[in-house]
């Protein structure tokens, strides 16, 4: 079972907010979900950020895999290294340079 720390949609139409939830990769977006984490509404500026680090924290070490958009959300929080999001693509293009020469 592949676990994602995705965005949920939520709001009435035209003022959208969205919640940080765990949930299985192939749950719909407004599927089921295993536990809400956060909430982000992007309609402020700044937008609003309220995330349990904690419960954040206990996922990513059970392996769950944060989307593009929640992995730049747990970095501005501070939950995630910049280095450690783009590891595995450095270490690709450091093997192909080296293949090169």
């Amino acid at each position: 079972m592949a676990v994602k720390i995705r965005l949920r949609r939520t709001g009435k139409k035209k003022e959208v907010h969205y919640r940080i939830v765990v949930t299985e990769a192939s749950a719909a977006r407004e599927g089921t979900f295993i536990e809400a984490i956060g909430y982000v509404n992007p309609r402020l500026d700044p937008p609003q950020v309220r995330l349990n680090e904690e419960r954040a924290k206990l996922w990513l070490g059970r392996g769950a895999q944060p989307t593009d958009t929640v992995r730049s959300i747990l970095i501005r929080q501070g939950l995630l290294e910049k280095t450690r999001a783009g590891a595995k693509r450095e270490a690709t293009e450091a093997a192909a340079i080296g293949e090169e020469s």
